[in-house]
């Protein structure tokens, strides 16, 4: 079957899918959830100009994200605080922490799913302030590891390795997910299993919205999407996001915004913190 052919007829309220169950969100990290792509960064500041190569040989399926992230990151020279001082000018999407403090309101499930670092992730959202479960890889994030040994980077993958040589298999993450929360969720309820939500930007993101219900895409996986056929959401911030999942969950409102401003003050009170470290 094409892509055109296996098009998904996703442009339809939340309330016609066929789940009364809230959707489990995933999203890529790099360049989604932050500005710019933390780890590009790095490897353009500190790491020795070969890494441009493995970029394109990536690009071109030569070898996966694995082994390009692997040898990339072998190429880094640089102590940790300089590669602190360079993780913590990342700045987050301004709508992102609105928009989790939804999720989270709404009884959203939200999960991070990235080829990217824990060490860098963690590190942005502790300093946006949204960082909670999201701090613990394997649970609501799945992501690469990353040790700095004195001037050194070493890249390690906790995930198993699959078929395209991805860092992070996210379609495998999602899949795990889903059965994870098909096992525990709907043997009480019945029921077919909650809706996928995908939220990306690049390349990486590509096999992941093969397990998605809904795609909000921006940027390169954007482009993708428009050449296969794969329907999907543009968006170019997270209040577009938000915009459209309370149209597809109908939340009631009055609850959910109590529940908001609640969010709101405890993302103040650990942005404060962090400030005061």
């Amino acid at each position: 079957m094409s892509p055109v052919e296996n098009q998904r007829k996703i442009n339809t309220p939340y309330s016609l899918l066929p789940t009364p169950y809230s959707p489990i969100v995933f999203s890529d990290f790099d360049g989604t959830i932050t500005e710019g792509d933390a780890v590009d960064e790095i490897l353009t500041r500190f790491a020795d100009p070969s890494w441009r190569e493995l970029e394109q040989e990536w690009a071109h399926g030569a070898i996966g994200s694995r082994e390009c992230l692997a040898r990339q990151m072998a190429l880094v020279d640089a102590s940790e605080p300089e590669l602190e001082a360079l993780i913590d000018s990342v700045t987050v999407d301004p709508h992102f922490p609105a928009f989790l403090r939804f999720t989270r309101a709404a009884g959203v499930a939200f999960h991070v799913v990235s080829d990217g670092f824990d060490y860098i992730i963690s590190r942005v959202l502790e300093r946006a302030g949204v960082a909670g479960e999201l701090t613990h890889n394997g649970q609501h994030l799945f992501s690469s590891v990353l040790r700095v040994e004195g001037r050194r980077c070493v890249a390690t993958f906790p995930r198993p390795a699959c078929e395209h040589g991805c860092a992070t298999c996210k379609p495998e993450v999602i899949r795990d997910v889903v059965r994870q929360v098909t096992r525990q969720v709907i043997p009480r309820r019945g029921g077919a299993r909650p809706p996928v939500v995908f939220i990306g930007d690049g390349l990486s993101d590509r096999f992941a919205v093969e397990q998605a219900d809904v795609v909000f895409a921006k940027r390169r996986l954007l482009d993708y999407c428009r050449e296969c056929g794969i329907g999907c959401h543009a968006f170019e911030t997270f209040a577009d996001i938000e915009r459209e999942l309370r149209r597809m969950t109908g939340a009631p409102t009055g609850e959910i915004k109590r529940r908001e401003a609640n969010g709101k003050k405890r993302t103040r009170r650990a942005l404060a913190l962090t400030n005061r470290d």
